[in-house]
């Protein structure tokens, strides 16, 4: 049963902290993006006028009290927080916790601080304790009365214990959140270590075995297979069938006898066989010595996977969390049941905390009794997604199985480019050969394709291709109604079919910057986007910006001189850097140039400016393991769709493609890959300026300001309070990304 909605239409200054402690705590293993999450927390519940407490080593702190242990919290006390990983006030396992005499000790360490709202960032088993913690308040209350410990005033005043979850797990093991908080960091420690060993084995023809995390859950070595195009992956929830070992084999000799110079075997700690035997990183190399005779090397990752920055993904989830968790625990009531904070496509909602627990143990039970399609469906439409994708693309059919469709499609790269693209042609061009077409490559856009840069590619030629950044098609800005005609006539020459189009108005891979260790130091950052201020505002968030100006939010001088004095009265505290973010086209007047200048004058004796062009460095680069992860997922959607149009249209040997669904833009909206016709896009874009007519990341800019310390409004509405859809949990687990057009 889902949460009843509190209010539809409430702003959180209606909802004061006024005489609350809220205290916050991070319990059970470490994960990239919890510090991002304390920080949230206690920037936002100071904002409400709340006191805000650390309680540093988990439980452990809570029930040995002190000042040491339970402290109150400050707003410069979370600075530069943000991009260390780990959790700077520490988490420990606690067996007294668990024990009744030791949550009696916990209830009074709080009480003595009025302290009766807390932010757990755990695990299930962490949330568990807190949820038992909760539900016994009332009666350590009474024991404590009865031992003298408390008065009658104390029980009154403070006889309600509210609860707030959110997941720290780089496992991504919990139900009810498409993403954990650590989960896409661990993938970019991950992908980061791939990328390495595969210049070394392609050097010297080795394979490379791979153990990654996951003793229960094979969320990250799934996904990393997918990322870097794994020759084969071994995960707790997909036993391979018996005679595993020897298909394996057969799989690695044939890529090498394709050409191929290396092979990568990802595997999954908790990864067993039919009968429940475990299959070691050893085991699989001595398999592949034994049976091939390769140069094979065995790389354990451990506990490098949780270290590190978290990536940008985790601070913007784990701060908008954190906020939502402050907004949860204002509006709670006595009667209502503990909630954890989890993210629904690019929404923060709240769930009932114990029935995401259950949901979740509901998974190692199906495990432990050996009904692994149950578990993979438990784990969610995404992981059953990722699975069915990897599936596809990993294993090549013999030519003898392929039953050819006698249709031609064709794949091309249109606009900037973008990392992610050659995953996306990559996954095209194998799901589009399994399904029996013939694939064609275009280079360089419509230009290349009016010109006829126009070849046949073969499944093995797209090998390696998932972690190039760039398009290794080409690509050009050119518009085809410039070369109208000619692509006609390139169309009937080569008989295509169908095009799948990978591009979009405006694509940007990553902005980098760090200023820490600087004192006193302001940095007007300019990134790209043309008039789209994604990468501005979310860039902001995700690093702490003081202020991020975008051309859908009009700006005027008055503004410019009010976030230069907001700054001024920052720097006269311990909060000594300041980071400015200007997208590229957000005014004519206001330039980079000017921004900098002005804040340069203004600030003079308080602070020193910088400035810095981004420019196409944002463009380049690696691909993330989302960038990858999505662009392979989404272009085998789109490829699927497309053989289902080919076989619906084709009629006494023709493609009839006259209907207003023959040309169609693919992309995430919500949770759910929605095909839609682009005539029906046409109302809701913006042509002039590239960019559509409503943005639902511009919700997220008000975070930027709180976190920041300016007065501003947020709307609940657009938080926690949208929907809590228990019923969703078994949905798509995604989040918004790029845009694949089909036609």
């Amino acid at each position: 049963m889902a949460l009843p909605p509190e209010s539809k239409k409430v702003f959180f200054e209606n909802l004061s902290g006024a005489g609350k402690a809220i205290a916050v705590l991070t319990s059970g293993g470490d994960a990239q993006g919890m510090n991002a999450a304390v920080r949230a927390v206690v920037r936002m519940g100071i904002y409400v006028g709340a006191k805000v407490y650390f309680i540093r080593e988990g439980y452990q702190g809570m029930v040995d009290g002190g000042d040491d242990n339970i402290k109150e919290a400050t707003w410069e006390s979370v600075s530069s927080m943000l991009q260390v990983g780990g959790t700077v006030i520490g988490s420990a396992r606690c067996k007294e916790f668990r024990s009744h005499e030791g949550r009696l000790k916990a209830a009074h360490n709080l009480v003595q601080r009025g302290i009766t709202n807390l932010c757990v960032i755990g695990g299930d088993g962490s949330l568990t304790g807190a949820n038992l913690f909760r539900e016994e308040w009332s009666g350590l209350l009474a024991e404590l009365l009865g031992q003298g410990l408390i008065d009658a005033e104390a029980v009154q005043m403070y006889d309600a214990l509210h609860i707030v979850g959110m997941v720290g797990s780089i496992d991504n093991d919990f139900c009810g959140t498409d993403m954990t908080i650590g989960t896409d960091s661990a993938l970019h420690r991950i992908i980061e270590v791939v990328d390495a060993i595969m210049t070394t084995a392609q050097s010297h023809q080795r394979t490379f075995v791979l153990e990654v995390m996951g003793r229960h859950c094979g969320y990250l070595a799934l996904v990393s297979a997918l990322a870097c195009g794994a020759d084969w992956v071994l995960i707790p929830e997909m036993p391979p069938e018996d005679g595993w070992e020897d298909k394996m084999c057969q799989k690695l000799s044939a890529t090498r006898s394709r050409g191929t110079r290396l092979n990568i075997i990802i595997v999954a700690e908790g990864a067993i066989d039919k009968h429940g035997n475990p299959i070691t990183s050893s085991i699989v190399k001595d398999l592949v010595v034994k049976c091939l005779g390769f140069d094979t090397r065995v790389t354990i990752l451990g506990h490098v996977q949780r270290g590190g920055t978290p990536s940008a993904f985790d601070r913007i989830l784990a701060s908008r969390m954190g906020v939502e968790a402050v907004l949860a625990l204002l509006e709670t009531t006595a009667n209502t049941p503990a909630c954890v904070v989890s993210l629904s496509g690019n929404q923060s909602v709240r769930l009932p905390l114990m029935e995401c627990v259950q949901m979740t143990q509901e998974v190692q039970k199906a495990m432990d009794e050996k009904k692994f399609e149950e578990a993979v469906k438990l784990r969610g439409r995404s992981f059953e997604n990722n699975l069915k994708t990897y599936k596809l693309l990993a294993h090549n059919k013999p030519s003898s199985e392929i039953v050819s469709t006698g249709f031609n499609v064709a794949v091309l790269n249109v606009g900037a480019p973008a990392a992610g693209m050659n995953a996306a042609v990559r996954s095209a061009v194998r799901v589009g050969i399994s399904e029996g077409h013939r694939m064609f490559a275009v280079s360089d856009g419509f230009e290349g394709f009016s010109k006829g840069q126009i070849k046949e590619i073969k499944w093995s030629d797209v090998g390696g291709w998932t972690g190039q950044g760039g398009s290794l098609l080409g690509t050009k800005r050119t518009l085809p109604a410039k070369h109208a005609d000619k692509i006609a006539e390139q169309i009937q020459a080569h008989n295509i079919n169908a095009l799948l189009i990978i591009g979009g108005f405006e694509t940007c891979d990553r902005i980098k910057q760090s200023a820490s260790g600087t004192k006193r130091r302001v940095f007007i950052i300019e990134t790209m986007g043309g008039y789209c201020g994604y990468l501005a505002s979310v860039g902001g968030l995700a690093a702490g910006a003081d202020a991020a100006y975008i051309f859908e939010e009009p700006f005027d001088i008055r503004d410019l001189q009010a976030n230069v004095e907001h700054l001024t009265e920052k720097m006269k505290t311990s909060i000594q850097r300041g980071l400015v973010l200007r997208n590229e086209n957000s005014n004519e007047n206001y330039t980079t140039d000017f921004i900098y200048q002005l804040y340069s004058e203004e600030g003079k004796g308080v602070f020193d400016c910088r400035k810095n062009v981004l420019g196409h460095m944002q463009q380049g680069g690696a691909p993330s393991p989302f960038d990858r992860n999505f662009g392979t997922k989404i272009s085998a959607k789109a490829m699927q769709w497309i053989s289902k149009k080919l076989q619906e249209t084709y009629r006494h040997g023709r493609v009839f493609a006259n209907t207003e669904d023959s040309c169609c833009l693919l992309g995430m909206r919500r949770r759910a890959l929605v095909f839609q016709p682009v005539l029906q896009l046409k109302p809701e874009t913006d042509f002039v300026h590239r960019i559509p007519k409503e943005q639902w990341w511009l919700k997220l800019r008000p975070l930027m300001k709180i976190l920041a310390k300016y007065k501003t409004s947020y709307d609940v509405s657009d938080a926690g309070q949208l929907e809590h859809v228990v019923r969703n949990l078994r949905e798509p687990r995604e989040s918004d990304g790029a845009a694949t057009v089909t036609v």
